[in-house]
C-alpha cells in the first residue's frame, strides 16, 4: 500500500504533516507486479480459468417518490432556505449486520426458456462457486445437437425480474439566512426507504444468450448475473417553496422527493479453460521485517517446467535495473556479440 499524500495533510495544522503518512486519509495499492520493460522473462504459463463464453449488458431505470421525508439537524430558529446547493443520495449498508432490513439489496430472478437451469434431487439449484469466490453460477443444459453439427452456439432466452428494496441516504446542502441575516451552509441528511418492504420495485429486460456444446466438453455451461444500482435525487416539483416545508416553531425540516434508481446488469455464459498466457513471473512485494527473524519461508513453490532456468533465482534476488522499456534488447545483445 502506498499512501497519497494530495487530500487530508493539513499543513497550517501539523507542520510536520508531509513527514507524517499516518496522517494520511486516502491511498494506493500496491500488486507486486514490475516489469522491466524488455521480453527477455517473458515465459508462457497454462492457466485453468473461467471464459467469458458469450454476455450482456443492460441498462434499467425505475422512479420512487417519497413525501414528507423529515431531514435532521434542525433548522436553527428563525431561519430561512435561500437555495439548495446540491443533493446527494447513496444506497445505506450497515456492516455489521448483512441482515439488516434496511440494506440497500438487489435480488435478481432469472428464468429461462430454450434451456433450463440444472437442479439436485431436492429442487434447489446447482450453483458453483465463481471468481468472487461465492456460489453465484447456475449450471445451464439445453439441447445443442443441431447446433453442434454446423459448429455454432445455441441460444437461450431469458426474461429477469430484479427486485429493489431498502433504504438510501439523502443529504442536502442548504444555504440559509438566520434571524440575523447571516448566511452560512447547513447540510441536512435523511435514511429513506425507497419502497415498503413487502413491496419491493420490480425492474424486467429480456435477453438472449449464446451457450457451446453440453455434449463435446467436460463442463456444463454456467450463467452468472451482477447487477450495480445507482441513486439520483431531486426536489419533486424543482421548487423550494413548494417541495421543503419548514416548521416555524421548531425549526422541523420535511421534504418532498423524487429517487431515480440507475441500475446496470450484465449477465454472462462462463466455460471453464485452459488457456496458455505470457508471464512476466510471480508479484514480488517488498516485505515489512523485523530485526529478529533472518529468513522467511516462500507463499509460492518455484516454478518446474523445462523451460525454469537454473540461475532464475539468482536473477530474481539481483537488484532491479532502471526502467527501459524496449522490445529489441535481445537482439542488441547479440550485435555485441
Amino acid at each position: 500500500m502506498t499512501l497519497d499524500r494530495r487530500p487530508g495533510c493539513r499543513p497550517d495544522h501539523r507542520p510536520d504533516c508531509d513527514l507524517d503518512p499516518i496522517e494520511e486519509q486516502c491511498c494506493t495499492g500496491t500488486t507486486g507486479c514490475e516489469w522491466d520493460g524488455t521480453l527477455r522473462n517473458v515465459v508462457t504459463e497454462p492457466v485453468f480459468v473461467q471464459k467469458v463464453y458469450d454476455a450482456a449488458l443492460f441498462n434499467l431505470q425505475a422512479l420512487s417518490t417519497v413525501n414528507n421525508v423529515r431531514f435532521s439537524p434542525q433548522l436553527p430558529r428563525g431561519s430561512t432556505i435561500i437555495r439548495v446547493l446540491d443533493i446527494r443520495c447513496k444506497k445505506f449498508f450497515n456492516p455489521s449486520n448483512i441482515n439488516d432490513p434496511r440494506n440497500f439489496v438487489i435480488d435478481p430472478e432469472t428464468i429461462l426458456s430454450g434451456g433450463e437451469f440444472l437442479k439436485d434431487d431436492k429442487g434447489k439449484y446447482v450453483e458453483v462457486v465463481g471468481p468472487d469466490g461465492l456460489s453465484t453460477e447456475k449450471l445451464i443444459y439445453a439441447d445443442t445437437s443441431d447446433c453442434d453439427e454446423i459448429n455454432r452456439g445455441t441460444p437461450v432466452f431469458g426474461t429477469q425480474r430484479l427486485r429493489v428494496k431498502g433504504n438510501v441516504v439523502i443529504e442536502i446542502d442548504l444555504q440559509i439566512r438566520d434571524n440575523r441575516d447571516r448566511r452560512s451552509r447547513l447540510t441536512v441528511s435523511a435514511n429513506v426507504p425507497i419502497a415498503p418492504p413487502n413491496a419491493p420495485i420490480i425492474l424486467t429486460n429480456f435477453f438472449e444468450l449464446c451457450i457451446p456444446s453440453v455434449h463435446d466438453s467436460a463442463f456444463f455451461p454456467r450463467f452468472t448475473e451482477f447487477c450495480n444500482v445507482l441513486c439520483e435525487t431531486r426536489l419533486a416539483t424543482n421548487s423550494t417553496s413548494r417541495d421543503i416545508d419548514i416548521c416555524p416553531e421548531t425549526g422541523r425540516l420535511t421534504v418532498d422527493l423524487i429517487i431515480a434508481l440507475c441500475a446496470t446488469c450484465e449477465k454472462k455464459i462462463i466455460v471453464p479453460v485452459q488457456l496458455c498466457v505470457l508471464s512476466t513471473g510471480f508479484p514480488e512485494l517488498s516485505p515489512n521485517t523485523s530485526p529478529v527473524c533472518t529468513t522467511f519461508p516462500s507463499l509460492f513453490p518455484r516454478q518446474i517446467d523445462e523451460n525454469s532456468q537454473a540461475g532464475s533465482s539468482d536473477h530474481h534476488n539481483r537488484e532491479r535495473e532502471a526502467f527501459r522499456f524496449s522490445l529489441h534488447e535481445e537482439d542488441d545483445d547479440l550485435i555485441e556479440e
